[in-house]
């Protein structure tokens, strides 16, 4: 017996909620590997910046220790 207009409603109906849940959860796995990458992103950057303020005190104790001397005048 083949299914009636009401049984192939039904099972598509039931097919679109399956898929729309489907979708929401990739898209809540994706979500959250973002978050991840986000993360690691700022902890590189808080790297990157500690590193950029090692070097700019190295620059300024570099240019104080060579620094050339005022001559002077006779």
């Amino acid at each position: 017996m083949p299914l009636e207009i009401q049984g192939v409603t039904l099972v598509i109906i039931v097919a679109t909620l399956a898929a729309i849940v489907y979708s929401l959860r990739i898209l809540v796995l994706l979500e959250r590997r973002i978050a991840r990458l986000d993360l690691n992103i700022e902890k590189m950057a808080g790297v990157i910046a500690k590193e950029e303020f090692k070097i700019e005190r190295e620059e300024v104790r570099l240019a104080k220790a060579f620094k050339p001397k005022a001559r002077k005048r006779a």
